[in-house]
């Protein structure tokens, strides 16, 4: 497999960066459209920018076209953006920019969410992880990998106390990463399972989900 066109969203947050770096360095991939809000600093000729205004993606339509595989790493935080303001991004502008993707024709959807994802949940977070899991399903995309990492290590952009703390611990006592996942092994993962062949499908119309919670995700990303 060569050539292919991989569309990122969300390539500035911790995996996005590592899921870009991941492509960009893979011989399977020709092109690396990064679909952004603000422009970034990358040197490489396999990369191309699209500038768009998510309270506006349908003025944008054509960013979303001739991709191959798309994977969503969208996403901010409570403390940042506050309550609606973090519904906005983790679950609207993810099925916003699902559905011109799957407009446009895009026959493989990746998303990241969370390990506790859960539609009927009485917390936000994994309310709304869950919420956009089912409104992205409900697309009917000819495949959807939806991955549910755990507590991400990595070090973060913005300051997250809290996580931080959590880290720490994790680090010292989850050494068979039962509860934790690195976010290089997170982009690794999605991209292995992307270049998987697959069966041919018992009708074109079929949605293939596929939902890989994080023993997945360190079975596909540390080889």
């Amino acid at each position: 497999m060569s050539g292919l066109v991989a569309l990122v969203l969300g390539g500035s947050g911790e995996v996005g960066q590592e899921l870009v770096r991941e492509l960009i360095n893979h011989p399977s991939f020709s092109r690396v459209v990064l679909i952004t809000r603000r422009q970034l600093e990358l040197k490489s000729d396999k990369t191309e920018q699209r500038l768009v205004d998510f309270d506006k993606l349908d003025d944008h339509k054509e960013a979303f076209e001739g991709a191959q595989i798309a994977f969503c790493c969208l996403g901010t935080t409570r403390g940042k953006a506050g309550a609606k303001g973090f519904v906005q991004v983790d679950r609207d502008y993810v099925v916003h920019a699902a559905r011109l993707l799957k407009e446009a024709a895009c026959p493989h959807f990746n998303l990241v969410t969370y390990s506790g994802a859960n539609k009927n949940s009485f917390f936000l977070y994994p309310k709304t992880k869950g919420e956009a899991e089912a409104m992205v399903t409900e697309l009917n995309f000819p495949r959807l990998s939806i991955f549910r990492p755990a507590l991400l290590l990595c070090e973060r952009q913005e300051s997250r106390p809290m996580e931080k703390v959590a880290q720490i611990v994790v680090r010292g006592f989850d050494w068979r990463n039962k509860i934790s996942v690195g976010t290089d092994t997170v982009a690794r993962a999605m991209i292995i399972n992307a270049l998987e062949p697959q069966s041919p499908s018992k009708s074109e119309e079929e949605c293939k989900v596929e939902i890989f919670q994080n023993n997945d995700i360190l079975r596909l990303g540390i080889d």
